[in-house]
């Protein structure tokens, strides 16, 4: 893999391993396997998938979080979703070294669709480890850091922007703040570095660099989004921060990316 992100051929390289999972988390993956298993079998699940800093080995003991992406074989239930959560709830209360568990739904037929094939099935190929079943990836192409592929993973911020202020509106308590700047953050940082991706030619996760390669076409607004970055990673509980986000660096970020790249299609 190239310094960014590449392989050799120039397309995107899937950036994480289980290789590189970090000791630590070792235990946490082995008992989000075990509990996938005894509670997907097969007749539900296609295929299971690690994301984030723990398969790309970056992750931080106490403050990282365990993202997990599950391939159904059918649309996801309300029972899959209450399935979910109970995983999600007892890895959580287990592993003092995670922050929070998350784990997403999707149906295989869907992350494989034309619709999907820039956006859901981009993220499963390229963003997403392996950790259960049949690899979705070998189904699906090889991607380059093109203004498509920006527009259709990160071409909806200004969609996102009213819900995200209702919720700020609606947080009564600092983990409720902390959550949604953690939220907020991740995505405003990777709007903005897919803004850049096209001229810069490559592709990064971390978020920190993410928000320095943004600096160097936008200057007038790396501090902003370094602030992004900072809550991506350490979320805080200030109003200050999430006003900033969602009512001037959010708003402006929208209108550039659509400028730039286009609005991604609405989803059914």
């Amino acid at each position: 893999m190239s310094e960014r992100g590449l392989d050799h051929d120039g397309t995107i390289a899937r950036e994480g391993a289980l290789d590189r999972v970090p000791e630590a988390f070792v235990p946490v993956v082995d008992a989000a396997r075990a509990h996938i298993t005894a509670t997907f079998d097969g007749t539900r699940l296609h295929s299971a998938y690690l994301y984030g800093s723990i398969p790309r080995g970056t992750a931080t003991i106490g403050v990282s979080d365990l993202d997990l992406q599950l391939a159904l074989h059918d649309e996801p239930t309300e029972a899959d979703r209450a399935d979910a959560r109970a995983i999600e709830a007892v890895l959580d209360r287990a592993f003092p070294q995670i922050d929070g568990v998350g784990i997403l739904l999707t149906s295989a037929r869907v992350l494989l669709s034309a619709v999907e094939r820039h956006d859901g099935g981009f993220f499963v190929a390229c963003l997403c480890t392996p950790l259960l079943g049949p690899d979705l990836a070998e189904r699906l192409p090889r991607y380059r850091p093109t203004a498509l592929l920006a527009r259709e993973t990160n071409g909806d911020l200004a969609r996102l922007l009213p819900r995200w202020r209702a919720r700020a509106a609606e947080a009564t308590t600092e983990a409720d703040r902390r959550s949604l700047s953690r939220l907020v953050g991740r995505r405003i940082v990777r709007t903005g570095f897919t803004l850049v991706m096209p001229r810069w030619g490559g592709w990064t996760s971390d978020l920190d660099r993410s928000a320095e390669l943004f600096g160097r076409y936008y200057p007038e607004r790396v501090e902003q989004m370094r602030v992004a970055a900072a809550a991506g990673r350490a979320p805080s509980s200030d109003p200050a921060v999430l006003g900033m986000l969602v009512d001037d660096l959010g708003p402006w970020l929208a209108a550039e990316c659509t400028a730039a790249h286009g609005e991604k299609a609405p989803r059914p």
